[in-house]
């Protein structure tokens, strides 16, 4: 039986100027389950990014709902990693605590084995500077986990990578997210990455945006992202996907 944690009913979002309107999302619709890894992709500018603002309360949507139990919390990891260069590595990841006022040496322990786990605790005392671009998104990752999220949003994390750095991290990443039992919505252009790290896609339409069609991927020998698109049927969605999409060349 799935455990529903979230749904999304008609969500609409209209953004106003002095003369006009424009409608960015409208009858936006979806559930999300416990654990599940969803991915968002559709044509630039159509309002993916602002499903994930709205979720996390930092823009108001127009008309519509969204349920959700007052105790799931969560957590916005933005497409830049967006450290400050004069704390440390330790420092950085601890801000989320901090601001919230949840910095007990419990947290503070739990970031630390972490940072153990996922190979990044002899850099605790570095700054940003020395390390790699790979890095320093998993280091934005474990600052967004530290606050412990029941849902991860994920906004292009990978975007700023080169391609070799984006399949490494992509892999670090779903597995960092998986291993500590967390559920993700990603916004990415990226449909390859979309599909080797996803349970489910939603394609979005032009704008006015609505969810033009719903993917369940199942992958023989599901794994890791980076073996995941070698799997018989990683072409087939992709192709699919791509047509949905509407992109002219």
């Amino acid at each position: 039986m799935k455990d529903t944690i979230l749904k999304v009913k008609n969500l609409k979002k209209i953004y106003h100027d002095k003369k006009s309107e424009i409608v960015a999302l409208e009858n936006i619709n979806f559930e999300v389950n416990k654990n599940d890894f969803i991915s968002i992709v559709g044509p630039s500018g159509c309002g993916k990014s602002t499903i994930l603002s709205i979720l996390s309360k930092l823009e108001k949507q127009s008309d519509g709902n969204i349920e959700m139990d007052k105790n799931i919390t969560i957590g916005y990891m933005l497409q830049n990693d967006s450290l400050f260069s004069w704390r440390t590595i330790l420092e950085n990841c601890l801000i989320g605590l901090e601001v919230t006022k949840q910095l007990t040496s419990e947290n503070k322990q739990y970031v630390l084995d972490l940072l153990k786990t996922y190979g990044l605790y002899e850099f605790k005392d570095k700054y940003p500077s020395s390390l790699s671009g790979g890095m320093r998104q998993r280091v934005a990752l474990i600052r967004t986990l530290a606050i412990k999220p029941d849902i991860l949003l994920l906004d292009e994390p990978m975007s700023a990578l080169d391609y070799q750095s984006r399949l490494a991290i992509s892999d670090d990443i779903y597995k960092i997210i998986k291993n500590e039992g967390k559920t993700a919505i990603m916004v990415t252009h990226d449909i390859a990455e979309a599909i080797s790290m996803s349970d489910r896609i939603l394609v979005l339409s032009k704008r006015p945006s609505k969810v033009k069609k719903v993917y369940e991927i199942n992958l023989t020998d599901k794994s890791t992202p980076i073996n995941n698109r070698r799997c018989k049927e990683f072409s087939t969605y992709y192709d699919m996907i791509w047509r949905d999409l509407d992109v002219h060349i």
